[in-house]
């Protein structure tokens, strides 16, 4: 598998002799892909997806992806596909924390551009940018499905609604105290209103 399968990113054929999951990840893998009959194992692509992306620092290079390909028995480009359609796989480094902010009607109705600016502002990077110290991402998705709630953010598996300047505060520090990897597969999520 090359650049033809991935765009325009490298791929390193020795890096992927080294990518494995750790027994406990395909542990979760092996559980995963026994929710779906053999024929449709492809329908396990999006947990394990986030299974490698939890595991190998937070986003998906081409060598994870051709990986997780393996693991699944279906070809590279399938796993491409689906990790470049969906917002939240990475396919770039991303910090610790990925802060999706929602931007969608209510909570741009309720502040979520002012939300977005002063995380801009008070993390010194732009959305799409990562901090120098790797800690924090900060990135806009469509509906994370809280508007009753709005504004709100996603990092990881934890929702953060009713969100205000001082609410957002208090989350950036208590991600960056906590200074960990958070995924979509956190056991210990948090959802705050």
């Amino acid at each position: 598998m090359g650049a033809q399968v991935h765009g325009t990113q490298d791929f390193d054929k020795v890096k992927r002799s080294e990518i494995k999951f750790s027994e406990e990840a395909m542990a979760t893998v092996q559980k995963i892909i026994s929710n779906y009959p053999p024929e449709k194992i492809k329908s396990a692509l999006l947990p394990v997806l986030h299974v490698a992306q939890a595991e190998f620092g937070g986003w998906l290079s081409p060598e994870t992806m051709d990986y997780v390909a393996e693991v699944l028995t279906i070809k590279p480009i399938e796993v491409f596909e689906v990790a470049s359609f969906y917002t939240m796989y990475n396919l770039k480094p991303v910090g610790k924390c990925t802060l999706e902010v929602c931007q969608t009607s209510s909570c741009w109705l309720n502040g979520a551009e002012d939300i977005v600016r002063y995380i801009e502002k008070k993390l010194n990077i732009k959305v799409g940018e990562t901090t120098k110290d790797g800690m924090f991402t900060l990135k806009t998705a469509e509906c994370l499905g809280s508007c009753g709630t709005a504004p709100m953010l996603q990092c990881g598996a934890s929702y953060h609604e009713n969100l205000t300047f001082e609410k957002v505060d208090a989350l950036l520090e208590q991600y960056k105290n906590e200074g960990r990897l958070r995924s979509y597969t956190d056991k210990d999520y948090h959802n705050t209103l």
